[in-house]
């Protein structure tokens, strides 16, 4: 398929993880993506995959980066299609744990870069009729133990897409989010190294394994699709059937 040719396609988060495979995913259908991240020597390397491509190293939680992000795509392009906001971070612990600078650390870095680089680049967006692509998570529908900070900065992802989309009614443009589960990445290397935690979220995923970053970045792609020019406000499950449970454990 190349659905996305002539199309530019900003992926933030893009060093590694679903971010990483978001890009080459687009690549792969004929995508200009410019690739953001803090970590220049990973995204040169992702870039390497992807035949139209720029980079642009900048932090998401600033104005300065977000602007710096908007521009160089245009710079490079001369339009904006498509925005996937898929930067993040989380910490764990409990609020006795958890740091003011551990709080604003992933309330910046989740939340509020889907703000700042949406903001942006929204006029570019209104302008060519295109959409944005979050990545929430399950843990932005409902809570989980000890992560308090990355379920407040994910629950307000969640309900910024729905919000959005609801603020662009008659501009054309979509906004959207996927809401992955435990998906393979950096992030998520000390769950996928421990017996016992693999485990628990095995009995929990009806599909008995954890994502892979290219199961989340098919489904970034559709939503960012004309195949999905119906689809608006919506935070999609990707999560191999986790949130289909009431929370109950496994009765046999």
């Amino acid at each position: 398929m190349t659905r996305f040719t002539g199309k530019t396609v900003i992926v933030t988060g893009a060093s590694s993880g679903i971010g990483a495979a978001t890009a080459r995913r687009f690549g792969r259908e004929g995508a200009n993506v410019v690739l953001v991240s803090r970590s220049e020597d990973k995204l040169k390397d992702v870039a390497k995959d992807i035949p139209n491509s720029t980079v642009v190293v900048a932090d998401v939680s600033q104005q300065e980066g977000a602007d710096k992000i908007a521009q160089g795509a245009l710079d490079a392009y001369g339009q904006i299609d498509v925005l996937v906001n898929n930067a993040g971070t989380a910490v764990t612990g409990s609020i006795d744990d958890v740091t003011p600078d551990d709080w604003h650390n992933v309330i910046e870095t989740d939340l509020t870069s889907a703000y700042l680089v949406t903001k942006a680049a929204w006029s570019a967006l209104k302008e060519s009729k295109g959409n944005v692509v979050m990545t929430s998570s399950v843990s932005g529908i409902g809570g989980d133990w000890n992560m308090f900070a990355y379920n407040a900065a994910k629950g307000g992802v969640t309900n910024l897409t729905r919000a959005l989309a609801l603020d662009a009614r008659n501009s054309g443009v979509r906004v959207n989010a996927v809401c992955p589960s435990l998906t393979k990445s950096e992030m998520t290397t000390g769950i996928l190294g421990n017996d016992d935690k693999i485990q628990k979220f095995m009995e929990r995923i009806p599909l008995g394994r954890p994502a892979e970053p290219e199961d989340i970045a098919d489904v970034i792609a559709f939503l960012a699709s004309d195949d999905a020019r119906f689809v608006n406000g919506v935070n999609l499950p990707v999560d191999g059937g986790l949130s289909a449970s009431n929370g109950q454990p496994p009765q046999a």
